[in-house]
Parts: C-alpha cells; structure tokens; sequence
C-alpha cells in the first residue's frame, strides 16, 4: 500500500505464525522483534543442539520512569542464524513465569543490549493504542468483518473529525453559546472532545429527525409538521459550522416539496 515500514514489534499470537505472518515479513525483507511461546521449537540437523548463553543484566526504564534491572540471554538453536531467540527475564534465579518473555528478532548486528528496549516498545504501544480505543468507543463493538470494522472507523473518524474543526463553535470564550441552547435538558457545558460531540449530536437531533419521517411526509402531506422542523431547524444558524447542513437541509426540504 505504498507504507515504508523498518520494523514489526508483535505479541506472540503473530510470532507463532509461521506459515503466515513471518514468512511474510520475510519475503518483504522487513525487520521484526515478535514474542514467541516457552516452548518455540526450530527443527535442526542431526548432531546439533539448542544452548544457551550466560544471563547479562542491562537497565531497564518503566513507563513510570523507575530504572529496574533485567536480564537477558541468547537461546542459540544449533547455529547462530540471521533470526536470534532471546529469554528475557527480572530475576535470572527463580526466571519467573509470570515476568519472563521469549522474543524471536530478526534485526541485523542486534545487540543484547537493544533488545529489550525495542521489543518493551510493543507494550507502550499497545497500552496506547487500548487507551486510544475506549476513548474513541472502537472498543464498544466486537466486530469480525473487516468491513463492518472499516464503516465503524470510519463513523467514529468523522464525528471524531467534525468534532476537532469545530471545537471553537462550542467554547463560550471564542463564541459564547446563546442561553437558550444550554437550556436543553442534556446540554453538556464541559470542554472535552466527547462534551462537545454530545452538544452537535443534539444540535443534529432535529435535522436527522426529520429526515427519518421525511418521506411520510411525502406520502401524507402535513405543512404544520413540516414547517415546525423548517422552524427549528433553522434556529442553528447561529452556529457557523451548522449553517451549510441547514442549507443543504433547505436546497433538499423544497426540491422535494
């Protein structure tokens, strides 16, 4: 698709994809730095074996900023090879199950050193990219289809969207938003993303009402219920950011009259 990507960081659901996910990784010549299950085989030739090398510490940054230390080793499979597997743990004694991770990397002249540095980066990014989910609501919805995911994204990309470019409209020290409108039952006086989403999603409430009764209207004409909405509609034209909505809303209301 065009993307220019150096690097793969993933969990070991990918790194044990063999026939699949890696292989493709290969064949695109990208670097990559995967978990791997305790028990990763590699098939080897007869006569060789699997050893490992001595623990070294290295100084490890939490996200909090707390330096710890941690350690690493080299687990070789026969010969070393252009893919390096590597046993990373906090207490190189009791090597326990619960802090010890297994990374297959395939990085040239990697370093020991580097290692748990590049792969912790697949942690940060996936405690960003979780926050970033529940805080855009992607996590509310369970979907499989990819493209059931693509419209999803999609409709939160654009109130996410209109949200961002119209984030003045909404802020009493930029526009101070007339009386009235803050009288709705559900108006939202906060200042974040989502307080401002609420206030458009009520401001479009009647236009999208509407539209939903719009072709009974045409079915059983009546002029008082479809003035009434004109009406109403039409009390958002304080709000730059809505004015061409109303308008469109308008070119289309007495097209179809």
């Amino acid at each position: 698709m065009g993307f220019n990507i150096k690097r793969v960081l993933a969990d070991s659901l990918y790194g044990e994809s063999n026939n699949n996910f890696i292989s493709i990784l290969g064949e695109l010549g990208i670097e990559y730095a995967v978990g791997i299950r305790s028990n990763h085989g590699v098939w080897l030739l007869p006569g060789q074996r699997v050893r490992a090398n001595k623990w070294r510490g290295y100084k490890n940054i939490t996200w909090d900023s707390k330096e710890e230390i941690r350690y690493i080793r080299e687990i070789i499979y026969g010969k070393r090879r252009e893919i390096q597997y590597w046993e990373i743990t906090t207490d190189k004694e009791t090597v326990p199950d619960d802090s010890t991770w297994f990374v297959m990397t395939k990085i040239p002249n990697l370093k020991y050193k580097e290692v748990g540095d590049i792969y912790k980066i697949r942690a940060y990014e996936e405690q960003g990219f979780r926050n970033s989910k529940n805080e855009l609501g992607w996590a509310d919805f369970r979907l499989t289809n990819y493209k059931d995911i693509q419209k999803w994204w999609e409709l939160v990309m654009s109130a996410y969207l209109m949200v961002c470019l119209h984030h003045n409209t909404f802020n009493p020290s930029v526009a101070p938003i007339p009386d009235a409108y803050q009288q709705h039952s559900l108006w939202d006086s906060g200042q974040g993303w989502k307080n401002i989403l609420n206030n458009l999603q009520l401001i479009l409430q009647p236009f999208i009402c509407f539209n939903l009764i719009l072709r009974w209207l045409q079915v059983f004409p009546i002029p008082q219920l479809s003035l009434g909405f004109s009406r109403l509609i039409a009390k958002f034209h304080d709000f730059d950011c809505l004015r061409y909505l109303v308008y469109c809303w308008d070119d289309f209301f007495w097209s179809s009259a």
